[in-house]
């Protein structure tokens, strides 16, 4: 199918970036801001272009206090992270908690708006096998925040590779050996304490892997047919979507109905290497327009339909330090010069009835 056209070039605006707004009646959209490069706009600037294009919800991959520092004042809700080579620390020592949290959270929080701590990335996918620290450094880190009456949400994104099966959405299912270590203390964490559970999910991957099964239209969020559950009858019409139902169906068999996701990390590369395919510009600007437009618009998942799809996408910049295929470095929606790296070719109204951009 051929992509929705464009409104005139004297109108174009980065549509995607009007609608970082938190609409009333839709779900948030925000943005990773990874600095893995040597080349990117310092903090300053990087705050100026959040304010130009709108972007009110950041992700952070640590506690830099520079950023934290330049974030003071402008209201941008900022969930900052507690990397993976801290979780031994912070697992085994109190004290250590309480330290970070004294030196990294609590200067700021009167200026700042930091709204979450990510404990840890991906910890089942560390090569340093870290997972056995996950669940003690989440409870010390709120244990420390819980001593200066900090209100602040702890929780840990995990890849969509925690899952065992995921097809069909309905059957979906975490990989055993990491059920009752992590999972099942990790939910009951987050129930108790009235946090989200974090998730990282690339269609991309999933499209990039199996392009003659998996229609690009259905992963881009266009037209299509939908695809059918055979256990429940539900009708998928984006890939996105029967991820996030095959973790929420995960968590409903072990019996954490009541725990929202938050999509801490999707997006779609602008360019690749030869055999990445469906790696490009046009992909790209189409996945996240499209979510973008789908995430606005209001409402769930069909499996829950009255929960708004929140999503953090990745990323801000394109990062030139990156390790991996030429992918990794090709996820941003600006180039380090700040010029931007497509124009999302859509428009949509806003819940006002007034077009977005």
């Amino acid at each position: 199918m051929a992509p929705p056209p464009q409104p005139p070039s004297s109108t174009i605006t980065f549509i995607i970036f009007s609608s970082f707004l938190h609409l009333a009646l839709g779900g948030t959209i925000g943005v990773n801001y990874g600095r893995i490069a040597n080349n990117l706009p310092n903090p300053t600037q990087v705050i100026q272009l959040l304010n130009t294009t709108g972007i009110t919800h950041i992700k952070l991959f640590d506690t830099d206090p520079t950023v934290i520092q330049t974030l003071s004042g402008t209201g941008i809700s900022t969930i900052v992270a507690l990397p993976n080579d801290h979780l031994s620390s912070a697992a085994t020592n109190q004290t250590y908690t309480d330290t970070w949290v004294q030196s990294n959270i609590l200067p700021y929080t009167q200026t700042t708006t930091i709204t979450a701590i990510a404990v840890g990335n991906e910890v089942f996918s560390d090569p340093n096998n870290t997972t056995s620290f996950l669940i003690p450094a989440m409870k010390n880190i709120h244990a420390s925040l819980t001593k200066h009456n900090l209100t602040i949400k702890v929780s840990s994104p995990v890849a969509l590779n925690a899952l065992d099966n995921s097809y069909p959405p309905s059957a979906g299912s975490f990989k055993p050996e990491v059920i009752e270590q992590v999972i099942k203390p990790m939910l009951r964490f987050l129930r108790d304490t009235n946090s989200y559970f974090m998730l990282n999910a690339y269609p991309y991957f999933a499209y990039e892997a199996n392009p003659d099964t998996i229609s690009l239209d259905y992963a881009l969020f266009r037209d299509n047919t939908g695809d059918v559950d055979p256990n429940t009858g539900l009708v998928y019409k984006s890939l996105l979507e029967a991820q996030l139902d095959a973790v929420y169906a995960a968590m409903d068999a072990l019996q954490f109905n009541d725990v929202k996701i938050v999509v801490t990390e999707t997006g779609w590369p602008s360019s690749g290497d030869p055999d990445e395919i469906g790696a490009g510009k046009d992909n790209a600007g189409q996945y996240n327009g499209n979510l973008v437009r789908r995430a606005v618009s209001g409402g769930g998942t069909p499996l829950r339909p009255n929960d708004d799809l929140n999503v953090y996408l990745f990323a801000l910049f394109n990062e030139n330090q990156k390790p991996g295929p030429t992918s990794e470095r090709n996820y941003g929606l600006f180039y380090p010069n700040e010029e931007k790296v497509y124009d999302v070719p859509l428009s949509f109204v806003a819940v006002n009835g007034s077009t977005v951009g």
